[in-house]
């Protein structure tokens, strides 16, 4: 991997956003957000316009998922090292490849969702981004606060004062 892809890899989306949805279904994405797009796909130069993929999931997501092209491509060659015929495998093909769409953001920072994706996830016209590293997931402001209130729910008991980011595992041990 060249030093200009690994240095894609390392942006991440931080940070989450109210938006408006149009008549005819174009969210404008964030400039923080339309950055990370364009400095994550490596096409960007020729052509202008970021390329993304839009994951919608299964029959009970209630969001989408936005990757950039290089979190997409690293994907993809972590699917491609997993055993040939592996349930695990099956389900990840047909979640990232089966049920998405390429998409591309406009001249003007936006992005069309078509109306079956729209109708899907609930979104009439408001939408919320929130930052999820190498992703922007993407719903429903009210779906979005009620995803907030079940992670709350679901974390582990810190001691009163603990620092949250103990839960991280250990660095790796460096190489000699």
């Amino acid at each position: 991997m060249d030093s200009e892809k690994v240095a894609g890899l390392a942006r991440r989306f931080r940070g989450s956003e109210e938006g408006k949805v149009d008549a005819k279904g174009r969210v404008s994405i964030p400039a923080r957000f339309r950055r990370v797009f364009e400095s994550s796909d490596p096409d960007f130069a020729s052509r202008n316009r970021a390329q993304l993929v839009v994951v919608y999931g299964f029959a009970d997501w209630t969001h989408l998922r936005l990757y950039t092209m290089d979190a997409i491509d690293e994907i993809d060659e972590g699917i491609s090292r997993m055993p040939r015929g592996s349930a695990e495998r099956s389900y990840l093909e047909t979640l990232m490849n089966g049920l998405s769409d390429e998409a591309e953001i406009d001249a003007d920072g936006r992005l069309v969702l078509p109306q079956r994706l729209r109708e899907k996830i609930g979104l009439e016209d408001r939408v919320f981004f929130m930052a999820q590293g190498d992703y922007l997931k993407v719903s429903t402001p009210e779906t979005h606060e009620a995803d907030l209130a079940a992670i709350q729910a679901d974390m582990p008991a810190l001691e009163p004062g603990a620092d949250p980011l103990s839960l991280l595992p250990p660095a790796p041990a460096a190489e000699s």
